[in-house]
């Protein structure tokens, strides 16, 4: 989408997306080598009952289906940063995940006409429609 594209109050929806245990354990053990994350017999006697993606991962799944659903053909070149990330509920192995993206703003900077803000906060659901994660992002547009 471009930027003129994007209008506050709309919902942009990505996906799906089905999370494998090999990319589950491929991430973690580059990125997040935390048990719970990366040894399959050792999870299933923890807290969560068996294997989680890491929240990077999840963000990492969410940023994919952002770009796939609304910036690959855009002028956007990068974020100043995140607002709240809130993990919800535990990714797991087989789980299909999707993204609801509600833009809560689109302006022009005040002190650069080539440059366009969008403010928006993402949900990426599961299968069972429960919340996985919650963020609030930003996008800048290059608009010269």
């Amino acid at each position: 989408m471009k930027f003129a594209e994007f209008k506050e109050g709309m919902i942009i929806h990505g996906g799906p997306v089905v999370v494998t245990e090999a990319e589950i354990l491929t991430f973690a053990r580059q990125y997040d080598p935390q048990w719970f994350h990366t040894d399959v017999e050792r999870a299933k006697q923890g807290r969560w009952g068996g294997l989680i993606a890491s929240g990077w991962h999840t963000c990492a799944l969410a940023m994919r289906l952002a770009v796939e659903a609304a910036l690959h053909d855009s002028e956007s070149f990068g974020s100043p940063g995140l607002g709240q990330v809130r993990w919800r509920v535990p990714v797991r192995p087989g789980d299909t995940l999707r993204l609801r993206a509600r833009v809560q703003g689109v302006r022009r900077s005040t002190t650069r006409d080539d440059l366009g803000i969008i403010s928006w906060a993402w949900v990426v659901i599961n299968q069972h429609d429960e919340a996985v994660l919650e963020l609030d992002a930003t996008s800048l547009f290059d608009l010269s």
